[in-house]
């Protein structure tokens, strides 16, 4: 058994442990909460430009893109796809990381050419060992997302793509659903698809609005289009910032409650030890009284 200046040194240790999971608890709980009300405020502007694009291919359903461009003539094994990877910056957040770097490395297994743009210091120090093809246009931090970073980011994919240095834009980012749940998720950005702004059969009877459409249908999507997939990417940033620091709060409050259990059976072994020396003690001065008295 261990002494008890030992295991007093030991909760000492578990204390301090204790005060920071505690501290970053705290602190990943105030980041989660205000990347929450970010995500709430920007969700109009997402819904908005999907209901402009709605409301164009709903008056000219026939109308061909190269955003909307599938190209079935590039040979499935020679299509290049790139990927956005969102990571964390750093660890502690239980299986975060893990399982985008997961759902990642068998996106990549299939079929295509593949081309990864990861965002986060974890997923660009593991790419970087596997010598993945990785581009390094994207060297930002994960914190604090912003809509000029988006836009960076849009930018470089939609000229990528329309240059037909890719063919596929998928980003990977982690979804929360609720405080327990988060979910790593695979989402195309590129080619757009006209089915996900199909909107519901509208009546016979329901009069739809007109639109005029300035210079073109042509025109107008090209301007809405980068802007839309801008407030995707921006909504997949703030959604990951959010999930990040929920996974970091759960990971901290996991090891407080670790830490917790710990102290109560470090002290139960503390009282073991400590009436142990006692005892010992009451019987070396009995012995010694004893031996006194044979004297």
């Amino acid at each position: 058994m261990a002494s008890a200046r030992e295991i007093q040194s030991r909760i000492r240790s578990v204390k301090d442990t204790m005060k920071i999971t505690n501290a970053m608890y705290m602190i990943s709980s105030s980041k989660m909460k205000k990347a929450k009300k970010v995500l709430e405020d920007t969700e109009p502007y997402f819904y908005n430009m999907q209901g402009a694009i709605t409301r164009i291919l709903r008056h000219v359903p026939d109308l061909q893109h190269p955003f909307f461009s599938e190209r079935h003539l590039v040979p499935v094994e020679e299509r290049k796809i790139g990927t956005i990877v969102v990571t964390g910056d750093k660890g502690m957040a239980g299986a975060y990381n893990h399982n985008i770097t997961k759902m990642t490395d068998e996106f990549m297994q299939g079929p295509g050419r593949h081309k990864l743009y990861v965002l986060g210091m974890v997923g660009r120090q593991y790419y970087t060992r596997k010598q993945a093809d990785m581009d390094g246009s994207f060297r930002y931090t994960v914190q604090k997302p912003t809509m000029h970073r988006a836009r960076l980011i849009s930018d470089e994919i939609v000229r990528a793509f329309l240059e037909r240095e890719l063919d596929e834009v998928h980003i990977i980012f982690t979804q929360m659903q609720n405080a327990a749940v988060m979910e790593a998720v695979n989402m195309q950005l590129l080619p757009l698809k006209k089915a996900s702004f199909t909107p519901a059969q509208i009546p016979a009877d329901i009069l739809q609005e007109e639109i005029e459409m300035f210079p073109s249908a042509d025109a107008v999507l090209d301007t809405i289009i980068p802007n839309y997939l801008t407030g995707v990417i921006y909504g997949c940033l703030v959604e990951a910032y959010a999930s990040e620091n929920n996974a970091r709060m759960t990971a901290m409050q996991s090891s407080t409650d670790s830490a917790q259990k710990m102290l109560a059976e470090l002290s139960i072994q503390y009282n073991r030890a400590r009436q142990a020396a006692i005892t010992q003690e009451i019987t070396e001065v009995i012995s010694g009284a004893k031996a006194q008295r044979r004297k």
